[in-house]
């Protein structure tokens, strides 16, 4: 019988791949694309500004900035402490994919991974052609070239067999044809690139389908999964294992309410609460969430031992994202 011996949760923004100036230069961005609310409406950058003011112009100065990307670097190195302490065998990492892997031809609610090796998506653009800031996400999304992290294909068809006889109808994929045409995509490439410090570790990757529409699953499906993910992990053989969610959370008007609300069900242990995260609340890059209440369903019978949550306003009218970091040991 295996043992889940560490849960860890990471946002996995560009923003934690280069330094503040690159920051600023981000939230240009946001002047220019539609931005969701977490009551499923989208909104322009003037729409938004025109109804909340400049509140958060303080909280968009570089100073401020560069104290919290401090902050960020600094949970991100006391997650890779976590995972070099507890060395497991795999690394189940449950991630979205974002027409990285899959595209609109064959979109699985979810899907598990199983072959030999995990294989990056680099983006297509040359380098000189890219912003600033993607050139360097690239790097550190491990998607500047097609780079090799090793998989756990046994593991990973035993989780399949196991979800399936507990009735879950799980996607299942076991290779990477031209990583140049689809590969895996930054949910998975962030995580073995910032948090595994060149050390080895096989990866179960799960690809949740959390941004394309009609077959995204609920908060609460996604919760039970979860819970029937690790039922099945623990059936196996004798491994020690980690469970990462990867991604979130709000974004890309940040909404502290609704992260805390999340973060401290998952510390609570409060079911109901992660069950009934509403559709509308889970729409662009917010519903990266999902990774997380997935993960929360598989680390139930875990303590979360530290959170760090930082919210990010980028903007003077609140556009960023909720920078979140957990571990459950």
């Amino acid at each position: 019988m295996s043992e889940i011996v560490l849960g860890l949760g990471a946002s996995h923004s560009p923003l934690l791949t280069f330094g503040v100036d690159l920051w600023i230069e981000k939230a240009e961005d946001d002047m220019r694309r539609p931005l969701n609310l977490s009551d499923g409406r989208y909104v322009t950058y003037a729409d938004l500004l025109e109804k909340v003011g400049p509140v958060y112009a303080e909280a968009a100065t570089r100073d401020n900035l560069l104290v919290q990307e401090q902050r960020c670097q600094a949970a991100l190195d006391k997650m890779a402490d976590a995972l070099e302490d507890a060395a497991p065998d795999a690394l189940i990492v449950i991630g979205d994919d974002q027409a990285e892997l899959f595209s609109l031809a064959n979109m699985p609610a979810v899907s598990i991974f199983y072959g030999d090796e995990i294989i990056m998506h680099p983006w297509s653009e040359h380098a000189e052609s890219m912003p600033n800031w993607k050139a360097s996400a690239a790097a550190g999304y491990g998607m500047d070239r097609a780079r090799r992290f090793a998989g756990a294909p046994d593991l990973a068809v035993a989780a399949i067999e196991g979800l399936i006889a507990r009735e879950v109808d799980i996607g299942a994929s076991n290779e990477v044809v031209d990583p140049n045409v689809a590969g895996f995509g930054h949910a998975y490439g962030f995580i073995a690139t910032r948090l595994f410090r060149g050390r080895e570790i096989p990866i179960l990757p799960v690809l949740l389908n959390t941004y394309f529409r009609p077959n995204v699953p609920s908060a609460a499906r996604a919760y039970d999964i979860g819970v029937k993910l690790a039922e099945t992990l623990l059936d196996s053989d004798d491994l020690r294992l980690g469970i990462i969610a990867s991604g979130g959370l709000s974004h890309f008007v940040t909404d502290a309410d609704l992260d805390l609300g999340v973060l401290h069900a998952m510390r609570d242990k409060n079911e109901a609460h992660l069950r009934s995260v509403p559709r509308e609340a889970l729409l662009s890059g917010s519903s990266e969430i999902l990774n997380w209440i997935m993960a929360a369903g598989a680390l139930r019978d875990l303590p979360m031992s530290w959170m760090e949550y930082i919210p990010i306003y980028r903007t003077p009218a609140g556009s960023g994202v909720g920078m979140a970091f957990a571990i459950w040991r």
